[in-house]
């Protein structure tokens, strides 16, 4: 009996507790509340009836009265450049950082935001600018991030190499991988201007920055043919198969056209069926094919595609299979074949794509940066079907 009446006599005591603490947290809030500016809820009022331009002015006329409100700032500059309107958003920025009564901290924050409303709005001059500028700062891992992407879109290889191993040496990761493709873009510079002695000594630098770089190889083997040497280019293309067997498709018509021309087709043709047994590849495939037809005959190339496609099953096999019985099909059933084969041929087109590991973008031809992301090194060298088959 004792006890219950001593809960009866806590429930009123708790009751009590607890309507004070709201009345202190309500007196806590409406107290911050009115000390709010009044511009704070006219800016509000104008972004709920779609006046960002006047809202902006509003917040700026904030800013002006009392520099504290500088962080609804920042938040509504980047929405602005989410939002894609980036003159709103360099707007909102330029007025923080022309405030002289500014903290220097939220000073230099304004001047990188800035950089990245320039950076998003394409304006890539004025923000290198901005970015130089806070090299010395809080922020320069980031800016020196920002300077190597623009060095990608100006392709200023040279600069962006300079870029990546300033953020190597300040402890922001390793870059080998984009300073060896950086060195492969050079290198490919020179070969389009037929300077491939100037190429040579730049592909060198690319493989001490990352020795497993395909792209590299390949390029060596290219400067080799065009100064004429073109066993040592189809030795410098064997030598793919070491860095990624996968990768040996990339090179695979290479290799066949160089055996041809030193005229041992017949080595090149045995040499890619042995890198087909190795790693199953449509493309790779593909030149096998053509030169099974050229050495061996059609009857051949028909057995070569049967035995692959029961090895591993894909449309894009099949597209070759049809393609070769067309070839040896007696008069009167090639209408109906000759039908299937361009149905199965266009579907079979749509899944020869290349796809981005990292974002997804597809693309017909192989690249080592991908265009969506522009992420290095990011396609696999197999064609999506034949990833989907594998996995």
């Amino acid at each position: 009996m004792e006890f219950e009446v001593w809960w009866m006599l806590a429930i009123p005591v708790f009751f009590g507790l607890g309507w004070g603490a709201a009345r202190v947290d309500i007196k806590q809030l409406l107290s911050e509340s009115r000390s709010l500016p009044r511009g704070y809820f006219k800016g509000l009022n104008f972004l709920l009836n779609e006046q960002p331009d006047k809202a902006i002015d509003a917040f700026i006329e904030i800013v002006t009265l009392d520099p504290e409100t500088a962080d609804m700032h920042f938040a509504l500059g980047n929405l602005f450049r989410r939002r894609g309107e980036t003159e709103r958003a360099i707007r909102v920025h330029q007025s923080l950082l022309f405030r002289p009564d500014l903290p220097p901290e939220q000073k230099v924050h304004a001047q990188y935001e800035l950089g990245q409303d320039y950076l998003k709005a394409g304006l890539l001059d004025r923000a290198e600018e901005t970015f130089n500028q806070l090299l010395n700062s809080q922020y320069s891992a980031q800016a020196r991030r920002a300077l190597l992407e623009i060095y990608q879109r100006e392709k200023e290889w040279t600069r962006a190499i300079e870029a990546a191993e300033a953020l190597q040496e300040s402890g922001a990761g390793g870059r080998q991988k984009e300073i060896a493709q950086f060195y492969c873009e050079l290198a490919q510079d020179a070969l389009v201007h037929t300077h491939p002695a100037a190429a040579m000594p730049i592909l060198e630098k690319a493989l001490s920055a990352d020795r497993k770089n395909v792209r590299a190889t390949m390029l060596i083997g290219d400067v080799h043919l065009a100064n004429g040497a073109t066993e040592e280019a189809l030795i410098a293309w064997r030598r793919v198969e070491q860095q990624s067997v996968p990768h040996v498709a990339l090179v695979a018509q290479r290799l066949m056209d160089g055996y041809r021309s030193v005229g041992r087709p017949q080595e090149g043709v045995n040499l890619l069926k042995t890198y087909l047994a190795e790693t199953p590849s449509i493309d790779l495939l593909e030149v096998v094919f053509k030169a099974v037809i050229e050495l061996d005959g059609v009857e051949a190339a028909n057995q070569l595609v049967s035995d692959e496609l029961r090895r591993t099953p894909t449309l894009l096999g099949l597209d070759k299979l049809l393609e070769a019985r067309l070839m040896t099909a007696r008069p009167e059933v090639r209408p109906e074949l000759s039908l299937v084969k361009s149905l199965v041929h266009s579907y079979a087109q749509k899944l020869a794509r290349y796809q981005c590991s990292h974002c997804g973008f597809k693309a017909r031809q192989f690249y080592w940066q991908c265009p969506g992301c522009n992420q290095w090194e990011s396609y696999p060298p197999r064609r999506t079907e034949e990833l989907n088959v594998m996995n």
